[in-house]
């Protein structure tokens, strides 16, 4: 229980990290036009330049760092949904840096995701669990993960903007997951043989090429369509399949039975919550669409 609740601070801390990360590179976006050549991305190579987006960056590597101690601390059915959290952070942080006032729509958002997230742990709660995954496992989910992103991508792509931007973010949602259960398992190398296992199992580069694939696609699903498109299926994504993984690949129990239903209103609850504060301009950077979408 004890490491439990030291797995929960510190995905709390690495929600906390995501979200400054998010808010400062927004921060630089917002204040860098298009480059000189006005073609589209022209305008990244200056943000490199800017030591407000070279914080966020560094914000980020803190944030995964903390998110390494949360999944070798605790269940990834506990930490992922904990991590949800990064949009609350973003309301608050956002409010602060971009000067836009969080309405009573925002703030109830705000309730709905906290009252949605206490219920579902409470609820689904895992116990048990393995620290390492059986190899013939991942010989039987890694083939599945990747022709689940390669169809819902195929498809994202034959689709117009918002229902673009959702499958787009479901398939996001599922590397996201995929990679941090992957760098739960890398860890409980270092764990049990030391670096030098860490450093020549497969699954410390599975964490690399699932992250760097995750990044991609993010930010392929964050121009397909609006934020309030693409949130919900991250955010419910990323929490439903974590407790999918930690079942079928770490052993993690699950209390379910007549708890099924209250644990799908909970997380109705966080997709409510999720769209409403998407819509706030304090977690969106407080740009229209039609300005993001002309950046690119």
């Amino acid at each position: 229980m004890l490491w439990t609740a030291v797995s929960i601070v510190l995905a709390l801390l690495a929600a906390l990290g995501n979200a400054a990360a998010s808010v400062l590179q927004r921060r630089a976006a917002a204040v860098e036009g298009p480059g000189p050549s006005g073609r589209r991305l022209s305008w990244l190579p200056h943000l490199l330049r800017r030591p407000v987006w070279l914080w966020g960056a560094a914000t980020l590597v803190l944030s995964g760092v903390c998110q390494a101690g949360a999944l070798a601390t605790g269940p990834l059915a506990v930490v992922q949904p904990v991590m949800t959290t990064e949009l609350l952070f973003t309301l608050m942080l956002g409010s602060l840096v971009f000067r836009q006032r969080a309405g009573g729509r925002a703030w109830g958002a705000f309730v709905a995701m906290v009252v949605g997230l206490a219920a579902l742990l409470a609820l689904v709660w895992p116990s048990g669990g393995e620290a390492a995954v059986p190899q013939e496992r991942w010989l039987v989910a890694a083939p599945l993960v990747a022709a689940l992103v390669a169809l819902l991508v195929v498809v994202a792509f034959r689709l117009p903007s918002a229902p673009r931007a959702t499958v787009l973010g479901s398939a996001t949602a599922v590397l996201f997951g995929v990679t941090a259960a992957l760098m739960k398992d890398a860890i409980s190398r270092l764990a049990d043989d030391g670096l030098v296992r860490l450093l020549t199992a497969w699954q410390t580069y599975g964490v690399v090429v699932a992250g760097l694939a995750g990044f991609l696609l993010l930010q392929l699903t964050l121009h397909a369509g609006t934020l309030v498109a693409s949130q919900p299926a991250l955010t419910l994504g990323d929490a439903f399949l974590s407790v999918v993984l930690g079942a079928a690949l770490f052993d993690e129990r699950l209390a379910l039975g007549w708890r099924v239903v209250p644990e799908l209103v909970a997380l109705g609850l966080i997709g409510v919550g999720s769209v409403q504060l998407a819509r706030s301009p304090a977690v969106a950077g407080g740009q229209d669409d039609d300005e993001e979408a002309d950046r690119w």
